[in-house]
């Protein structure tokens, strides 16, 4: 059986003991039996703060929702948000309520899922504090391998807040590892690992049970295809968002699902094959609105490499649907795009046909950032 950080806690009970503790966690923080972090951490020593990231630290509020603060009904012990409007960071007064900052949260190992943001930025308040800070690790879902490219510097965000491809390969431990020694940090940290998990192995050859870290990754498979499909958040199309199967249709009112469809499967991508999607979203983009786009169906979970199917796919629509498909405007005048921002640089805007030198840059960026993780496993 594999078991996460939560599940061998009660060798580390020193680690906890005669501490204001403050946990960061959501829906996810669970053992091997979905009894909660908050409730395992409450029950054998005093928890006296939750902190809560994007989604709440139940869950319930959807992607980019502000979080308030509260007191959790469940258990009578206050909520602070890490998901406000204005921050998206702890404060000096919310540190002062603990003794030791507990990190618990079920990753995807994806660079745009906020939670490993919401974890840097934790660490860089506990450096400027000298604060103390235990990770309970867990596995990485997609394993070891590494795609994508690195983010550069100047397109840095929340959807990207620390250079690292779009799959990177590492367990939260192990990324708070290459933070804390790349960073030069000095704050007390900690990790609670993982036992019995072979790195290269996915989510699908564990025993565990699947359970959703946000409402957006409702199945494993979900999760395997978010690293490439997570780019459409950035553009026209909707990404499944109010479907059944968000991250798996893609599509929007102007496509034709039988080309497109053709299209990607002539391609002969590995561990994967297209069909036809004909999908009408219950919110999100194109809410109440007749799609028509694919639906990726993961045939070989090993072979298949997401980042390459995402922007080969993107690369499709944009051919195409010249004069339909778009990527979506900053918000703000000024600002990156939220396509930008996801890709991690502006080359994905550039015109003319690209896929190839691309893939090329993600393959050479892939392979160097392997090498430099390599140094932090755990596992």
């Amino acid at each position: 059986m594999v078991l996460n950080g939560i599940d061998n806690i009660d060798d580390y009970e020193a680690w906890f003991a005669h501490k204001r503790l403050g946990l960061i966690t959501s829906v996810s923080g669970t053992d091997s039996r979905l009894v909660s972090t908050i409730d395992i951490l409450r029950s054998k020593f005093t928890l006296a703060a939750l902190f809560s990231p994007e989604h709440g630290i139940r869950g319930n509020v959807d992607a980019g929702g502000d979080v308030d603060a509260y007191v959790d009904p469940y258990t009578q012990i206050p909520v602070y948000s890490l998901y406000r409007k204005d921050s998206k960071r702890l404060t000096k007064e919310m540190l002062e309520a603990v003794d030791t900052l507990v990190y618990d949260i079920q990753d995807l190992g994806v660079r745009y899922y906020t939670f490993i943001s919401t974890m840097y930025y934790a660490m860089q308040e506990c450096e400027r504090c000298q604060k103390e800070m235990i990770i309970l690790d867990r596995i990485n879902p997609l394993g070891d391998r590494v795609e994508g490219n690195l983010i550069q510097e100047s397109f840095q965000s929340f959807v990207g807040a620390y250079p690292l491809c779009m799959r990177y390969g590492l367990t939260a431990g192990e990324l708070a590892e290459m933070i804390y020694q790349e960073q030069q940090f000095r704050f007390p940290l900690k990790v609670v690992p993982v036992k019995g998990w072979k790195r290269k192995s996915l989510f699908s050859d564990t025993e565990r049970v699947w359970v959703m870290p946000s409402l957006g990754i409702p199945r494993f498979e979900t999760a395997l295809l978010y690293p490439g499909t997570c780019l459409f958040e950035g553009t026209n199309l909707s990404e499944g968002r109010g479907t059944s199967a968000p991250f798996e249709l893609i599509g929007a009112p102007y496509a034709d699902g039988y080309k497109l469809a053709r299209h990607m499967n002539n391609k002969n991508l590995p561990g994967a094959v297209f069909s036809p999607a004909y999908f009408t979203p219950f919110s999100s983009k194109y809410r109440g609105e007749a799609c028509e786009g694919v639906h990726i169906h993961i045939t070989d979970k090993d072979a298949f490499c997401s980042v390459t199917a995402g922007l080969s796919l993107l690369f499709a629509f944009r051919e195409c649907y010249p004069r339909d498909f778009s990527f979506l405007p900053p918000c703000k005048e000024g600002e990156r795009s939220m396509i930008e921002l996801l890709f991690g640089n502006g080359s994905i805007l550039e015109e003319g046909g690209q896929e190839e030198k691309l893939l090329s840059e993600f393959e050479a960026d892939s392979r160097r950032f392997y090498e430099r993780k390599s140094e932090f496993h755990l596992y």
